[in-house]
């Protein structure tokens, strides 16, 4: 664990963890919040259906979609059957949550030096976790009640685990998902880069423009995290007689 890396193995694993892995060559990652036993509860959709987001996002985050491999009808997996062909939140082995890829552990309540050395979104937050069994009462909850519909931006795999670990939810046009925000401050900041370099006359406003696009993509992913924003609830779970 640390800047490079949020690697974690499976013995090391604590029911409530938040854990993630990564799909498609790391163009995205799906997320999950680890209960017991080696299984995981997720928020996924089927393949083939459309996130609706309607923005250049749509292009870069991937939607979280239940295990890749070809699925076998006749042997469903023993562990957990077959959950590869539902969609919502849905519980499943640790072996068919990862779909072949390496295990990674989100953190919470890290430093703000910290969190901006780390380059990629969608790996720690500034806000801090609340007890195991807080979260895993919230993830049982979502389980049997649904976590309204998934969008790729405003309401995805990593926006359920980080209401799971808080307590908190975004109700904004983008989600309390890391990586919504790094891509949509990747996006800002590309843009004021590109403008300068193609102004640039000397190295001096070269590393200006690259000054200002770094500035820019820190600013854009702090102000969207969700441990600062000024837009978030506390989620209260109906009573259940």
């Amino acid at each position: 664990m640390g800047v490079l890396t949020n690697k974690i193995e499976r013995e090391d694993l604590k029911p409530g963890d938040h854990i993630y892995s990564y799909r498609r060559a790391y163009t995205y990652s799906h997320h999950g919040i680890y209960v017991d036993a080696g299984n995981v509860i997720h928020f996924t959709r089927k393949e083939g259906q459309e996130t609706g987001a309607g923005t250049v996002l749509d292009r870069f985050i991937e939607v979280s979609l239940p295990p890749q491999r070809p699925l076998d009808l006749d042997n469903p997996c023993p562990i957990c059957g077959d959950e590869s062909k539902r969609d919502g939140v849905i519980s499943s082995c640790l072996d068919c949550f990862l779909s072949g890829g390496d295990l990674y552990l989100y953190e919470y309540g890290v430093t703000l030096t910290f969190f901006l050395a780390k380059a990629r979104g969608g790996t720690c937050t500034l806000a801090s976790s609340e007890s195991p069994g807080q979260v895993i009462h919230r993830a049982f909850y979502f389980l049997r009640k649904g976590f309204d519909v998934y969008d790729a931006i405003k309401n995805n795999c990593e926006d359920f685990a980080l209401c799971c670990k808080t307590g908190l939810r975004v109700n904004s046009t983008v989600g309390q998902s890391g990586q919504a925000s790094f891509i949509q401050a990747a996006a800002s900041a590309g843009g004021i880069l590109s403008a300068t370099v193609s102004m640039a006359r000397s190295s001096i406003l070269g590393v200006a423009g690259l000054a200002a696009s770094c500035g820019t993509y820190c600013v854009q992913r702090y102000i969207n995290d969700i441990g600062v924003r000024g837009d978030v609830m506390n989620v209260v779970l109906e009573e259940e007689t």
